[in-house]
């Protein structure tokens, strides 16, 4: 069996308050209908009653004597007959069998006493207790009929009745003329209530708009210039109360913001200044140290081990603060280059260069047949490169597989690549794409998607939320054989140099396979 089907629901406030409205008016007015109806028809059955008490007896104890009562020799037999009612009905009953019935259909009575009753219609008459009330009765040759029973002299019943028919076409008109007013009134009160709704829902409409330009803002990061507040109602009605409430709420995420952003800048330029402050003393205790060991004189060995230490953590820091440095100014929002970069050339290269870097590891490149292009800063690119393999080489064990892959797709295909990387992170719990959510494509261009695979034992589900954060550090975790290693940097740099360049970059991990994922817009591949 196939379910069943609900009913469509109103959805908006506006929808169900007058939906409830014309419900309550619908309810109110078939009560009333309902009411008015039972009450008429009470009222006229009781008329209908009192119609035919008056008859009385005379009638169906006519029928007996053609018409003449026994004791009505006054000259005017048929004067009662006569006075009574169109339709009135009569028959007289011995040991529960009509004997006599008749009908007045017209003035005469004497020539309109025959009616022709069938056997379910006679006995219906023997079923109606002879106690005097008035009954009703179906007679299937002359309908609805009220009818009372009464004992007579000569141990017969007697009954008189009168059609229920103006009752019921009066009832009938009733209800087809309430249900003409009352379904106006429904539709005038629905197009009324829903337009007086509307007007008074306005000012909450405003706040909902106010509130969806304000869910559309970037917030993560930068300056936040939020838009013109909700305009504020009566605060004594609930709208206003909303409205001057969410304005107030505004107001303190704006602050924040701004304390924020200026806490960040301060930041940003602490970290250029120390940055930048720092190249010189660093470089110059690494030439000390370099000038040092180069002395001829003899040396002993635990000062020359000294010495070299000092060199490599000056070259490991220099480093450091070079990519610090690198940060800071892509934080800054400064330009990159931007000329002709030929991909296929610097994944090749970088390739060559892990391969003679990790020969213990197994390194695979896979190529498109045409050069892919894209615009860009070569020098930062080819950081992204490094940074990538050198990941998969120092966190992976030794005999581990690493395939890089570089093909391009179209404008369409790469959205929805990207939305599909992003669904796989989301679903294995441990993915992310760059800070900021980039764009993946340029319009119409389409997209170069590099991909470093390995088979290694993963990313721990615990660090894949901030993989590409600064300072994550999980060499340790991933290979327990793994010594010294970076600051954590290396995947910062990449996410933020993709997402200078327009791209975004997918993490997919899970033991066994890894994948990181970075996709950059073709664009305009002109110089300048």
């Amino acid at each position: 069996m196939s379910p069943v089907r609900q009913l469509p629901r109103p959805r908006t406030l506006r929808a169900r308050l007058t939906f409830g409205l014309v419900v309550l008016l619908a309810v109110s007015c078939a009560a009333v209908g309902l009411a008015a109806v039972v009450e008429l028809n009470g009222f006229l059955t009781q008329r209908l009653d009192e119609q035919l008490a008056q008859v009385g007896t005379r009638f169906p104890e006519s029928l007996e004597h053609k018409g003449v009562l026994p004791d009505d020799h006054d000259g005017d037999e048929h004067g009662d007959t006569r006075r009574l009612a169109t339709g009135t009905f009569g028959a007289r009953l011995l040991n529960g069998r009509v004997t006599h019935k008749g009908l007045i259909r017209s003035g005469d009575p004497s020539a309109d006493l025959d009616v022709d009753l069938t056997a379910a219609d006679r006995a219906r008459l023997a079923g109606v207790p002879a106690d005097g009330r008035p009954h009703t009765v179906g007679l299937s040759a002359l309908g609805d009929y009220r009818v009372v029973a009464s004992a007579g002299r000569d141990r017969d019943v007697l009954i008189a009745g009168l059609p229920l028919e103006p009752v019921e076409a009066t009832v009938r008109r009733l209800e087809l003329v309430a249900g003409i007013v009352f379904g106006l009134a429904l539709v005038v009160t629905g197009v009324a209530g829903a337009l007086w709704v509307r007007w008074s829902l306005r000012p909450l409409g405003r706040v909902a708009d106010t509130a969806t330009r304000v869910s559309e803002l970037p917030l993560a990061s930068g300056v936040v210039a939020l838009p013109a507040r909700a305009p504020e109602t009566d605060p004594r009605g609930e709208v206003g109360r909303v409205a001057g409430a969410f304005n107030r709420m505004l107001g303190h995420v704006e602050d924040a913001l701004t304390k924020r952003h200026a806490s960040e800048e301060r930041l940003r330029s602490f970290a250029a200044d120390a940055s930048h402050e720092l190249r010189t003393p660093v470089a110059s205790v690494r030439g000390h140290a370099e000038l040092a060991l180069l002395h001829p004189g003899p040396v002993p060995a635990e000062v020359t081990r000294a010495l070299e230490r000092i060199a490599a953590e000056s070259s490991r820091m220099g480093e450091m603060v070079d990519d610090l440095l690198l940060l800071a100014r892509l934080d800054a929002g400064r330009p990159l280059e931007r000329e002709p970069v030929d991909l296929t050339r610097l994944v090749l290269d970088a390739v060559t260069d892990a391969r003679a870097a990790g020969p213990d590891h197994r390194w695979t490149l896979d190529l498109p047949e045409e050069p892919v292009t894209v615009p860009g800063d070569t020098h930062r690119l080819h950081q992204v490169l490094a940074n990538l393999l050198a990941n998969a080489r120092l966190h992976t064990p030794a005999g581990t597989k690493v395939a890089v892959t570089l093909e391009t797709e179209a404008a369409g295909a790469a959205v929805a690549s990207a939305g599909t990387g992003g669904a796989r992170t989301g679903g294995t719990g441990g993915g992310d794409g760059a800070p900021g959510g980039g764009e993946t494509t340029a319009a119409g261009s389409g997209t170069a998607r590099l991909s470093v695979h390995d088979d290694g034992p993963g990313v721990p589900e615990d660090l894949r939320p901030g993989v590409f954060e600064r300072f994550t550090r999980a060499e340790h975790r991933r290979r327990p054989d793994a010594s010294g290693g970076g600051a954590g940097l290396g995947l910062s740099i990449v996410a933020a140099v993709v997402e200078a360049h327009g791209g975004r970059v997918v993490l997919d991990s899970r033991p066994g396979a890894t994948t990181f994922t970075v996709l950059l817009p073709l664009g305009d591949v002109s110089s300048g």
